[in-house]
């Protein structure tokens, strides 16, 4: 029976059968005696993170990803998932304790009824003309009513005999009040209701109620159509791959993800940021659960400035000045937890408004050892390049190193060493035997074999020679 509490629901699956230790690298966490734990992610910001109340359907095939399964989602196998950037764009910030919040939100009033959803927008809307309306209706009436108006022998059937003169003409009730309100401040006029020069404050009430429905009118129109109009609904028709990967490029480890535009009219001058948010100690033992590092990226040999006619992959090469040097592949699915958030800026080309687009990517959303399929080919037929969306998200496996940039490029300069008629007696060598981690490297080389990593690509970088190897055993022996 399902074990449940208020924040996570445990489901008892049948015991999967036992990985290898590679597999384990690729499955996501399983729990003791084969459970797992199940987590559906908010999509709102502020919102708890709710709980899968039913029980996965499992397919034919035995995936928990099939085609039936609609409460489960894939990515959503942890026991918590922080994120600052929610996947849709939004931040998943929620702001408590203000002071004077009220006050200052009134204060730029503009700004507040365009953020604010619609149904309140369009409520604001009718009830500024109706409130207006009834408003200056009640000042006819009263100005009606004081000038003697409504008097029975000064009605407008009667003013022809008694020879009285209104303020305003064919006035009988409130209602007809109500209706010239509405004629004056929308300059309707249908020739019924004038005003007269008998009485001065209404002349005055007339002007002033025209220029009022004038003011707004336009405060109103000016709302709706800046929220019809505002750049963040392009971002809609942006997209970032669901997944980041990681693979070698050039003999370098990239960090990699996707970014395309589904319309036709193109963000120009588009440009592309990454920042890394991770929990730091400084050497006073202060802890910042914040620590925001700026990534340096781009899309081929470019910078991050991108030319957006056609879905781009952004990399960025985890080097000696990336804050993921030292991340290895263990260490990115069992220890690291960090958020990677991407933000893609440019210029609406139909508008000419700047739009901001955003997203991230959690340590469990990034796949070791994987790279995107092409999405372009160039269709003969259309005479033209054809982007294929559906492979938008797609990726393949490729021979990746297991151990992280740091020592890969050590592994690098090891080879470069054993070229020499004495590498013992190089520096790298040495600082090797020195090395912590050497049982890491061992294994880092059988498990290169066993998946066949020396192949004609891999040879040509020798991610470990086997002499090194056995000369580091020899000298550990020893």
């Amino acid at each position: 029976m399902p074990q449940q509490n208020d924040k996570i629901t445990i489901l008892d699956l049948e015991t999967p059968p036992s990985p290898s230790e590679d597999q384990k690298l690729l499955l996501p966490p399983w729990g003791q005696n084969g459970q797992i734990i199940y987590v559906d992610s908010p999509s709102s910001p502020g919102s708890p993170y709710n709980t899968v109340t039913s029980r996965p359907q499992i397919s034919p095939g035995g995936s928990l990803y099939g085609r039936r399964n609609r409460t489960f989602r894939p990515g959503t196998t942890k026991k918590y998932r922080k994120r600052a950037i929610l996947k849709n764009g939004e931040c998943n910030i929620v702001q408590s304790k203000l002071s004077q919040k009220r006050l200052r939100f009134l204060q730029d009033t503009f700004t507040t009824f365009v953020d604010t959803q619609w149904r309140w927008t369009l409520l604001t809307f009718g009830l500024s003309f109706i409130l207006s309306w009834l408003f200056f209706a009640v000042i006819w009436w009263l100005i009606a009513f004081t000038h003697g108006d409504f008097e029975e022998a000064h009605l407008p059937e009667n003013q022809a005999e008694s020879g009285w003169k209104p303020c305003v003409y064919n006035l009988y009730s409130f209602t007809s009040c109500f209706l010239f309100s509405i004629e004056t401040q929308h300059t309707i006029g249908y020739g019924v209701r004038t005003t007269t020069e008998e009485c001065p404050e209404a002349v005055f009430i007339m002007c002033f109620q025209s220029i009022y429905g004038v003011m707004i009118q336009a405060f109103m129109v000016g709302i709706v159509f800046a929220k019809m109009t505002r750049p963040k609904n392009r971002t809609q028709t942006l997209l970032f791959s669901r997944h980041a990967v990681i693979c070698q490029r050039d003999g370098e480890l990239t960090l990699m993800f996707r970014v395309g535009d589904m319309r036709k009219s193109h963000i120009i001058a588009s440009s592309v940021r990454a920042q890394l948010i991770k929990t730091k100690t400084t050497k006073e033992g202060e802890v910042m659960s914040q620590y925001t590092t700026e990534l340096d990226v781009g899309t081929d040999g470019c910078s991050n400035d991108l030319f957006f006619i056609w879905p781009m992959i952004v990399c960025h090469k985890i080097n000696h000045d990336s804050p993921l040097y030292t991340m290895s592949a263990s260490d990115l699915i069992q220890q690291e937890r960090f958020e990677i958030v991407v933000i893609l800026e440019g210029t609406v080309e139909s508008t000419g408004q700047t739009t901001q687009a955003r997203s991230s990517y959690l340590a469990s959303e990034i796949l070791w050892g994987h790279r995107f399929e092409p999405v372009v080919t160039y269709n003969k037929e259309k005479q033209g390049y054809e982007i294929d969306y559906s492979k938008f998200d797609a990726t393949v496996q490729v021979d990746t190193p297991l151990c992280s940039a740091r020592e890969l490029a050590e592994y690098y300069k090891l080879q470069d060493d054993l070229r020499s008629t004495a590498p013992e007696r190089s520096q790298s060598y040495q600082h090797l035997l020195n090395y912590k981690r050497i049982p890491e490297i061992f294994s880092m080389d059988s498990f290169n074999k066993t998946h066949h990593l020396f192949n004609e690509h891999s040879r040509s970088h020798t991610y470990l020679s086997p002499k090194l190897t056995s000369r580091l055993q020899a000298n550990i022996h020893n």
